[in-house]
């Protein structure tokens, strides 16, 4: 079995834990400050919409002679505004303005043509209004508001509130951070952006219900016992799906990876390379939260209960008395059902009643 496979059945069997949810505060202070740059960069630098979003036309132009700048100026020149200007993977220049009319694209497409030496009926024009990306933000806001609804019922019915409570704080911590770093690198936000990021949230939920439903299970019947408080058997939960949710989530970034290498190096920046890069990210930022956030938050939650309080006070007693125990010089320990047992190791010589040979029992 690999150093990984037995790490693995380690931490499943509680031989070998990393405490995620003891250490809450400090994963909470590295999230804050993910959130804060994420934030402050969507304040500050904004987010950079794509055409779909702010209106404008896209003109490419397969094979194209003129460098970048040589087609900025001629875009800019003629329709008085910014251009962008990108060269994909097959070399194919991507020229993209500000909202203009149909005559002032054919202007700009016959500049284009003439300055690169692409025919003119060879380049592609795309003239796009703002409303068509407004309608698709309207949309992707009503199918997430359906989304959370769902997600929040199944949650309260299939495990209780206080865990729709943390896995929605988990979507929430996946989300902002996925679009804050759209904004913090200005990466353009495009249709097939805002389709990654809903997918990013199926997701993230997926491996948050998978350590929920083994928190749900290891603390099934723990008010009936006196061993482990509930942040441990949560924390149990967490390291007995960590192996997984590592395999997990290496399998699903690989071809996310692949992808982006191949859009970004072989086909240039384009649908699939927007789609690839809202994936990889929201994945990274699920599988984190899904250990570091969620968890944590719900066991937060949970030990504000009063059975849960009464409970880490009996464990605390039951752990104070073991202690005792040991200072007395006997030892304790608990078995693979999690009950006590205790051992003397001073008792003394067991003095029990000798049987006299058959030659010395006095005659009856």
């Amino acid at each position: 079995m690999s150093r990984l496979g037995n790490l693995g059945q380690r931490l499943y069997d509680g031989k070998s834990s990393i405490d995620f949810v003891g250490k809450r505060k400090t994963w909470y202070v590295v999230s804050t400050c993910i959130l804060i740059v994420a934030i402050g960069s969507l304040l500050i630098r904004g987010l950079n919409l794509g055409i779909e979003f702010r209106g404008g036309a896209d003109f490419s132009l397969p094979n194209a002679s003129c460098s970048v700048e040589q087609a900025r100026a001629v875009a800019e020149a003629k329709t008085g505004a910014q251009s962008i200007v990108t060269v994909t993977g097959n070399g194919t220049v991507r020229v993209q303005t500000e909202p203009i009319t149909t005559a002032e694209s054919a202007e700009v497409a016959s500049a284009l043509s003439k300055t690169c030496s692409v025919p003119v009926d060879q380049i592609k024009i795309q003239v796009v209004g703002p409303t068509w990306g407004s309608e698709i933000s309207k949309k992707a806001i009503q199918g997430l508001i359906v989304f959370i609804i769902l997600v929040t019922l199944f949650m309260s019915i299939y495990f209780e509130w206080r865990m729709a409570v943390a896995g929605l704080i988990a979507l929430a911590h996946d989300l902002i951070i996925t679009v804050g770093l759209y904004s913090l690198f200005g990466l353009e936000v495009t249709p097939a952006t805002v389709i990654g990021i809903l997918t990013i949230l199926g997701y993230s939920l997926y491996d948050t219900v998978v350590v929920f439903d083994k928190v749900k299970e290891n603390t099934a019947n723990i008010s009936g016992q006196s061993v482990l408080t509930y942040s441990e058997a949560a924390n149990l939960a967490v390291n007995q799906t960590l192996i997984r949710s590592i395999n997990t989530s290496i399998v699903a970034l690989l071809p996310v990876l692949a992808i982006i290498v191949v859009g970004a190096g072989l086909l240039g920046a384009g649908t699939l390379l927007d789609l690839a890069v809202a994936l990889a990210i929201g994945m990274a930022a699920g599988a984190y939260s899904s250990i570091f956030v969620a968890t944590p938050f719900l066991a937060q939650l949970k030990e504000k209960q009063p059975s849960m309080i009464a409970l880490t006070k009996r464990v605390q007693a039951r752990r104070a008395q073991a202690q005792k125990k040991v200072e007395d010089g006997g030892t304790e320990e608990f078995d693979a059902n999690g009950h006590a047992i205790t051992t003397l190791v001073d008792a003394g010589v067991r003095a029990q009643p000798k049987k006299l040979p058959r030659s010395k029992r006095p005659k009856k």
